[in-house]
């Protein structure tokens, strides 16, 4: 059953369209991740949805009693409140019921009595124990702790929370609220790993629907479903989360192209035998052409191109040979602000060419380690040198030294006055600087756009050493692609604090895990790392002695059930490759071949076949996996 049917959504913004004929609809329990770059229009389409703001044309309409839940709803209204009476505030239906249970209870404890009140006792005690009384304080805390807030915090007045730590207490009153229909927008922003690894949990164990904006694409994998995209101002939906849909959509757009270069070929093999009956000038040769003529006419109003891919930036960063193996060590740092520790005994040992995640909890000291290291913080103790003509590049993730009065242009050119107008404008093209928007003042850009010009100019300094904090802060899962792929082909050494779990196993050689009393290294990506720390739980475990006999038999029947499945997966495979091999000789047929509608049909279902095979492929290699496991 839907719980929200959106249909022919369209809206425009000064005489431009932001997005068209937009039609899709959510059913119960489902979690959609909703994607696009920057400004295509994905929170004016959560505007709409929670009524915001009204489109140019279109619907959207809801299943009878369905509640809606959307950060905007849970502002925090009064400053002197502690974040969890605030927090707790969500439940203000079930406090009440609480007062009055309460006030029941003094008047029978008093010696008042009487079938009625007992009766009244009863029936409220019932109804909060089924509403969730007796566990909605556990349920607040608990949210606000997996989001990362201490225990002191909790009952600290909202007045001396940051912004970011508002923003997460919001989400804290939206994922607590009993709501059918979430709309979360970047819920993830401000959210260290162990943060982002709580609220995976729980929205996996969410029952209720919901939409997620974000790019977080670790993120999206774990908890969606169904991907909505929207590009070139049209919604396409796609089966499975980030890592899926980026396949699907691959798959889609050769398909299209294929059936559009086959009508090109088409068209013009027809108007070749248009053009030859013209030439040989009989009159049987004219209707000829003409009804040939038409049969092209008609396949030429059946002609879809593929839309053009948006533009993507041209990260490209170069590292200029030399420098010694030894790249950058550290010994015995440590670091405190006033009696606050931040952290000591840290060490250091990055070598030439290494990828090097920096990663732990919101507040460990990452972001200082690496203003120690590059000489904007003192340390209070421990050494720390980069090696033998080492020249190093910083990003610092709150852009501090960008000049906001400056425009985009001066603030590049002024950097790197050598480089001509010219030179400036087409490296800042290649990070999407187009046309006037290079004059716009840096106060004016939006997060991302400062996020680009900050790396910009780190692409532009040549350096063999990179210490980047947060570098795909602010920018979208385009963007993070682009420099993903970039820092990839570097070639040079790089150090980099990201909360980003889906770029840490791209790119990582190793992560380094920060805490107040050291560090600890870890090989591989952010995979490794969770095995890792999954290991130690599982070793802290008090071991089950179990019956040998009794775990022989489940080893057995699990044994058997893995390679019936195996053979079943496998006769499935053999049955869709000889229907894409029976269609292909289908399509190879003369009668199909000169019939575009029905060619186009079988390349369709061909591909849909393909599709199925990889998918069954995959789940027949995880359990070849899951079966040589158990011969070890």
């Amino acid at each position: 059953m839907a719980v929200m049917n959106v249909s022919d959504l369209s809206i425009s913004f000064g005489g431009e369209e932001l997005f068209t004929d937009i039609t899709f609809r959510l059913d119960e329990g489902k979690r959609a991740g909703l994607v696009g770059v920057n400004g295509c229009g994905k929170t004016t389409l959560f505007r709409i949805i929670n009524g915001q703001c009204e489109p140019d044309s279109g619907s959207v309409t809801f299943a009878a009693g369905t509640r809606i839940g959307y950060m905007e709803q849970y502002i925090l209204r009064d400053d002197r409140l502690t974040l969890l009476d605030e927090t707790l505030g969500v439940f203000k239906p079930l406090i009440e019921l609480e007062d009055e249970l309460g006030e029941i209870n003094v008047r029978i404890d008093a010696g008042e009595r009487g079938a009625q009140l007992l009766s009244e006792q009863m029936r409220l005690r019932e109804q909060f124990e089924r509403d969730g009384g007796l566990t909605y304080r556990a349920r607040a805390v608990s949210a606000l702790t997996g989001l990362g807030f201490s225990e002191e915090e909790l009952y600290q007045p909202i007045s001396s929370l940051s912004g970011g730590q508002k923003s997460k207490a919001q989400l804290a009153k939206l994922l607590l609220s009993d709501s059918d229909l979430l709309l979360l927008d970047e819920p993830t922003n401000h959210l260290d790993i162990s943060a982002c690894e709580w609220l995976e949990e729980f929205l996996r164990g969410r029952k209720g629907a919901y939409i997620v904006i974000s790019h977080d694409r670790y993120f999206l994998d774990r908890v969606t479903d169904i991907t909505f995209e929207i590009e070139n101002g049209r919604l396409t939906e796609y089966a499975g989360g980030y890592t899926r849909y980026l396949k699907l959509k691959e798959e889609a757009r050769e398909a299209k192209m294929r059936v559009y270069e086959h009508t090109l070929k088409e068209i013009q093999r027809i108007e070749g035998i248009v053009e030859q009956q013209k030439r040989w000038g009989q009159e049987h040769n004219y209707v000829t052409a003409a009804s040939k003529q038409k049969a092209a006419d008609r396949l030429k109003e059946t002609l879809d191109k593929p839309a053009d891919l948006p533009d993507k930036i041209g990260f490209s960063f170069k590292c200029p040979e030399g420098g010694g193996n030894d790249v950058l060590y550290a010994e015995g740092l440590s670091k405190s602000f006033g009696t606050k520790k931040v952290f000591s005994n840290v060490s250091l040992d990055i070598k030439k060419n290494e990828t090097v995640f920096i990663i732990g909890e919101n507040g460990c000291g990452k972001t200082t380690l690496l203003k120690i290291l590059t000489g904007r913080l003192q340390q209070d103790a421990g050494s720390y040198r980069l090696g033998s003509n080492i020249k190093f590049g910083y990003y610092d993730q709150i852009q501090s030294e960008l000049s906001e009065e400056k425009t985009a242009l001066d603030e590049v050119w002024d950097e790197y006055p050598r480089m001509t107008e010219t030179a400036v404008r087409t490296a800042m093209a290649a990070f999407l600087f187009k046309g006037e928007d290079v004059f716009k003042r840096v106060k004016t850009l939006s997060g991302g756009e400062k996020a680009r010009l900050a790396l910009l100019k780190l692409m532009l300094k040549g350096a063999n050493l990179l210490l980047l904090d947060e570098p795909t802060n602010h920018l979208d899962i385009s963007s993070r692609e682009a420099l993903e792929l970039a820092l990839k082909e570097y070639g040079g050494t790089l150090l980099i604090i990201s909360h980003d779990r889906y770029l840490i196993n791209k790119l990582a050689d190793r992560v380094i895990v920060l805490t107040a009393g050291g560090t600890e290294n870890i090989a591989g990506g952010y995979d490794e790392y969770l095995s890792t720390r999954t290991a130690v739980k599982e070793q802290e475990k008090p071991v089950k002695k179990e019956n040998d006999y009794k775990l022989k038999k489940q080893r057995e029947s699990e044994l058997r059930r893995l390679k019936g499945e195996i053979r079943r997966t496998e006769e499935q495979i053999d049955a869709i490759t000889a229907q894409i091999e029976q269609l292909n000789e289908r399509l190879s047929s003369e009668d199909i071949a000169s019939d575009y509608q029905k060619a186009a049909e079988i390349a369709e279902k061909i591909d849909e076949l393909r599709r199925e095979e990889d998918a069954l492929t995959e789940k027949w290699e995880g359990l070849v996996e899951r079966e040589e496991l158990f011969n070890i």
